[in-house]
This record gives structure tokens, sequence and C-alpha cells, in this order.
């Protein structure tokens, strides 16, 4: 049971964070329906898509060195509350900075605990 849990743990913040782009990256979707033409479209999805591919460089390094996935992932959250409080639904709260707070504490859990959970993949694999 424990090495179940040991996998759950050392897993879990690496597809939470793809999750999290991918969700995300549905907000890039809005672009296609403006009519700004090729290029103008071309150019709102890129821009649309910064903070996705910023995660997916920040998971990367977090897959290796967990204590930037825990320090980003916590600075992304306080950082869009404080951009945005007050402006809009609290849902918005939940589903956006709600999934990187807690992205942050599995990523912390997972440096305190990178050697037992390292040992545990590597002998799991």
């Amino acid at each position: 049971m424990k090495n179940i849990l040991m996998r759950v743990l050392y897993w879990a913040p690496r597809i939470l964070s793809l999750l999290l782009v991918m969700q995300l990256s549905l907000f890039a979707l809005d672009v296609f329906g403006e009519g700004y033409g090729f290029w103008g479209t071309l150019l709102a999805l890129l821009v649309h898509l910064r903070l996705p591919v910023l995660f997916l460089l920040v998971l990367a390094l977090a897959w290796r060195w967990e204590w930037i996935g825990a320090m980003a992932f916590l600075g992304s959250g306080v950082w869009y509350l404080l951009m945005i409080w007050g402006r809009e639904h609290w849902a918005a709260y939940v589903f956006i900075a709600g999934p990187m707070f807690l992205l942050a504490i599995l990523f912390f859990f997972n440096w305190l605990w990178r050697s037992n959970l390292r040992a545990n993949h590597a002998t799991s694999a």
C-alpha cells in the first residue's frame, strides 16, 4: 500500500500540471471567433498560449527539481489572485488559482520526501 501511495504522490503533481496546461490552453480557443484574420489570429493565439508554455517549462524543471515547481506554482497562484482580485466571479479564483496552490503543495511534499519517492519510483519502473 505504501508503494502505491508513493507512486501517486510522485506522479500526481506531474499529471495535474499537464492537466492545468490543457485547461489554460482552452482559453486560447476564443481567438478563433474574433475575426482577426490569419496573422492576427496566429498572434493572438501565441499571446494566449504564453502562460501554458511557461507552465510546461516549469514542469520540465520541476520534474527534476521539485522545489522549483513548488515555488513557481505558489508564486503564480498568488500573482493571479493579486492581479485579478475583485474583478472576477469566485469560481475563476477556484478553477485557476486553486490548482496552482494544489500543485505547489504537491511539489513541496515531493521535494520534502524526494529520496523516498525517487527510490520507490526507480524500483517500480
